[in-house]
């Protein structure tokens, strides 16, 4: 496979443009002084986008009626229990990997 400029350009230009509104925000706001109120406010965001992520995996919509994949939720429980207990990041994907990955290799 070749790979000409005109691609080569287009790759670091994506990578780029998904690099840097990730980075510089950090950056900005590592030199200021946020209120208290902002810092109490951003605490709830990881909480958010793990909730958001879980209910999107095991509620199932089939046809009119909502369902729960148990399957998933099998998977859940632990690593929720990890995440509470440790409140590790690492290891709370990491028992979550492994206990999805039991659940379907068990299922």
């Amino acid at each position: 496979m070749s790979l000409n400029l005109s691609i080569l350009l287009i790759i670091v230009g994506c990578a780029l443009v998904t690099f840097v509104p990730r980075v510089i925000p950090f950056i900005v706001i590592r030199n200021v002084k946020l209120p208290k109120i902002v810092i109490k406010w951003l605490s709830f965001i990881p909480v958010c986008i793990f909730a958001a992520l879980i209910v999107d995996s095991f509620i199932i919509q089939d046809e009119s009626l909502l369902s729960i994949d148990w399957k998933v939720l099998t998977a859940i429980i632990p690593t929720l229990v990890v995440a509470l207990w440790t409140k590790s990041l690492s290891i709370t994907v990491i028992v979550g990997i492994v206990s999805m990955a039991s659940v379907r290799f068990l299922f």
